[in-house]
């Protein structure tokens, strides 16, 4: 037996596992959510097919999906944020972080992904990618003969510079 690798900490037989293979459906948007991720990593990829919504199907690349799977090294789910997506609700959203590595390089897929109810089973229907915050350094320049900031009383351009 082994730990599921949405990182739920429980076995994979009783967590993704189950939802995977058609035995259960996933109680809330989250499950789903957890679920999916741990399709990837066991390159189940026609439980990602049938996890999306019927409605939204036509969008779905099974190619493309399939490329993501097979080439990627996934590392871990961050679940950061849900809203809704409970027992008795209709809709839901799954805020999370999906590290993985391509070709050595690590990647993070930031997401809000969409969840509906139909038929009294969860499904994906659709997401927003979120982009990374750009971050400025509102701080002073240093110029080449100012004094380095590390301390050691030397000119920046003879010492950190």
């Amino acid at each position: 037996m082994s730990l599921c690798p949405c990182l739920s900490g429980k076995q994979y037989d009783a967590c993704c596992g189950p939802l995977i293979s058609g035995a259960l459906a996933a109680p809330t948007a989250e499950a789903l959510m957890r679920s999916r991720y741990s399709a990837f990593v066991k390159r189940e990829t026609g439980y990602l097919a049938n996890s999306v919504h019927p409605e939204h199907r036509a969008d779905y690349d099974p190619v493309a999906v399939q490329h993501w799977a097979d080439h990627s090294e996934w590392v871990k789910l961050e679940i950061l944020n849900t809203s809704g997506g409970g027992p008795d609700d209709q809709e839901g959203t799954v805020e999370f972080l999906a590290t993985y590595r391509q070709k050595g390089t690590t990647h993070v897929h930031h997401e809000v992904g969409q969840f509906l109810r139909h038929d009294g089973r969860w499904y994906y229907t659709d997401m927003k990618i979120t982009k990374p915050v750009t971050v400025r350094n509102d701080a002073p320049k240093i110029g080449r003969n100012d004094a380095c900031p590390c301390g050691s009383g030397r000119k920046y351009k003879k010492c950190c510079g």
